[in-house]
């Protein structure tokens, strides 16, 4: 069973990358923004859903950046090979979610939903002069890290 991920890098005026601090079903992972590409749907158009979904936030999606080209299993389900897109995206407004200092800070709201969703969220940016392989969570984000690097260099 193939599982397809699309995943967006925003990266502010301030030279800084967005990323998702979550917690879910007792994992705390560090990740860019984006999710599961759903039936019906182009890689584009999930990830402009997925931050709509997640910030409230419509995005552009502008160049691609990366898709999987290796088999990597999934985290959280070993019957699932993982293929993830990574595209830069511009945001068409101002986000207008909670922006933290530090990873994983919940609200106390957030902590209440997650007794029952068992997930939560929460979104920083990272400068991109600064971010390592290790600030993120999944091996193909840490790839990607790797290939912004890179390019910013």
């Amino acid at each position: 069973m193939f599982n397809l991920r699309v995943y967006g890098l925003l990266i502010n005026e301030q030279q800084e990358v967005l990323v998702s601090d979550e917690l879910i079903r007792g994992n705390y992972i560090t990740k860019f923004p984006g999710g599961g590409l759903e039936f019906g749907e182009g890689s584009r158009d999930c990830l402009i859903r997925e931050f709509m979904e997640e910030l409230d936030l419509r995005i552009e999606v502008t160049e691609h950046i990366y898709t999987t080209d290796y088999f990597q299993i999934s985290a959280f389900n070993p019957q699932h090979q993982i293929i993830s897109i990574y595209y830069f995206v511009k945001a068409m407004e101002p986000i207008k979610v909670q922006l933290n200092d530090s990873p994983f800070q919940f609200t106390e709201a957030q902590q209440k939903r997650y007794q029952q969703k068992q997930e939560i969220e929460s979104f920083r940016f990272i400068p991109l002069n600064k971010i390592k392989a290790d600030d993120v969570t999944l091996p193909i984000d840490k790839i990607v890290v790797e290939l912004l690097s890179s390019k910013i260099h």
